[in-house]
């Protein structure tokens, strides 16, 4: 019913609607790009680990000068871990996921495959994979004869037999059968033999959402000299205890090393998420001040209309149009700048997230985001209109009889 008269009306006010339009296009291409990039983040921070994150105490840990019994120290501290209350498990190992290092080889079926693919390589004493409380899919652990001590397997090439392996690599290289018995080459001229596949183990340091399922676990006894890496799997309500005993329990045994870290497994995560969480929260802030800053130009606009039409409205009153007819109005006249803007919005967000893709190698935007961005906007301009609308509805008949 006021489709044509608005239409004609915004034609004679067309630098103040084109500058309306032109402010709800930008927010919408933006903020539909930020939705979507927020989703991203907040998946890249759930990301799973694989492992009994809750339980989880890591200590990371560097000796003074050259340590030439690194290996029988390791294991006395081992045994001093397991003595503190609450420990259930202690384990010595190269590297933990979501941890600040990475340690990753090419991996195949075939002998210096230049294809294959490249995973992370957990090393680690025995009772490793308890420790990080790892499931196991298929298969078995490793067994005390299968483990080779670091230094033999990295300076007089001793052949590591075996080889844990997890569920992405097994789809990737076996995929319809059982890699339990296959060869496989992840270290030296000569394959390993996979003994066991483990359901997940996250790999440290990998963006690429499939190779962070690609990792192997060696049996290759690590000191704290590789990786500097103490892991004890603990009673839940024990942890800050087992925290706090943590450096007088290695001191005891050789006081001449730093401690660097004491972390619980959730602080290992919260920082090496930290980007992605600031990331996540900037763009929170810039979508809400894009959305407000919208809206109160859809505010300021319908108000400066509303007192430029006064007594225009005055005398639709009083030729008999109710407070509906006046309110409706108003708000199906944003209703069309807000879809000139969105139809415009939609083209420039599908532009940008392809400069964001060419740059930043991210995902193409999902169609799903373009009309979820549109409801927003549709809805917050309907919103901002309200006051300005009702304001104008409340205007009496009698306005049209005065004179200017």
């Amino acid at each position: 019913m006021h489709f044509f008269p608005i239409l004609s009306t915004l034609r004679r006010h067309r630098t103040a609607a084109a500058l309306i339009v032109l402010e709800i296009a930008l927010t919408c291409a933006i903020v539909c790009n930020a939705i979507f990039l927020i989703r991203d983040r907040l998946a890249r921070m759930d990301r799973p680990s694989g492992v009994a994150e809750t339980e989880l105490v890591r200590v990371r840990l560097t000796g003074i000068g050259t340590q030439t019994n690194a290996d029988a120290l390791t294991a006395q501290d081992l045994v001093a871990l397991r003595g503190i209350a609450g420990v259930k498990y202690a384990a010595a190992t190269n590297m933990v996921p979501f941890g600040n290092s990475s340690w990753n080889t090419d991996v195949s079926t075939k002998p210096d495959d230049t294809d294959g693919s490249n995973a992370g390589v957990y090393m680690g004493t025995a009772d490793l994979l308890e420790t990080f409380g790892v499931q196991l899919f298929a298969g078995r652990d490793f067994t005390p004869d299968e483990y080779v001590d670091f230094k033999a397997a990295q300076e007089t090439g001793a052949h590591v037999p075996s080889v844990i392996i997890t569920r992405g690599l097994a789809e990737r290289w076996f995929p319809g059968q059982s890699p339990l018995g296959k060869a496989f080459y992840v270290t030296g001229k000569e394959p390993q033999i996979i003994v066991g596949v483990v359901d997940l183990l996250a790999r440290p340091n990998e963006s690429k959402a499939e190779r962070q399922r690609y990792a192997v676990v060696l049996p290759i006894r690590s000191s704290y000299t590789t990786g500097g890496n103490y892991v004890m799997r603990v009673d839940e309500a024990r942890r800050d205890e087992v925290l706090g005993a943590v450096t007088a329990t290695l001191n005891r045994v050789d006081p001449n090393r730093i401690i660097l870290e004491r972390q619980t497994f959730s602080e290992i995560r919260a920082n090496y998420f930290r980007q992605d969480r600031a990331m996540a929260y900037l763009l929170v802030g810039v979508s809400i001040a894009l959305l407000v800053i919208t809206a109160l130009g859809v505010v300021g606009l319908a108000s400066f209309w509303v007192q430029q039409r006064t007594r225009q409205i005055g005398i639709r009153r009083a030729l008999g149009a109710t407070r509906g007819d006046i309110l409706r109005y108003f708000q199906l006249e944003n209703f069309i700048l807000a879809s000139l803007g969105i139809v415009l919005g939609m083209a420039m967000a599908y532009g940008i997230n392809l400069v964001l893709m060419h740059k930043y190698q991210i995902l193409r935007l999902p169609a799903v985001f373009l009309p979820a961005g549109a409801g927003l906007l549709w809805t917050l301009g309907q919103i901002a209109v309200l006051g300005p609308a009702l304001r104008a509805s409340m205007i009496p008949p009698a306005i049209a009889t005065r004179t200017v």
